[in-house]
């Protein structure tokens, strides 16, 4: 989080307000899902998260690349 500027209070925000825009239930130990939403200073971006049974593990926190994603919703597949 830290290495991309990225403020726990974001993190905190992203999770609170954020958009669940992918979904991996096969994923183990615990089902993951990818989440948009905007920081503090209205940047996009993404944070994968697993769903356990009895908390949630945040996985990665990043900016979606414009090269790689088109408006951070939807992946650019090559």
């Amino acid at each position: 989080m830290f290495e991309r500027d990225i403020s726990p209070d974001d993190v905190i925000k992203l999770l609170m307000n954020g958009e669940v825009i992918e979904e991996h239930p096969e994923r183990r130990p615990c089902p993951e899902a990818l989440m948009l939403g905007h920081d503090m200073g209205e940047q996009l971006c993404h944070v994968a998260v697993a769903v356990c049974r009895d908390h949630i593990k945040i996985v990665t926190v990043y900016r979606p690349a414009e090269d790689k994603w088109i408006e951070g919703r939807v992946r650019i597949r090559k």
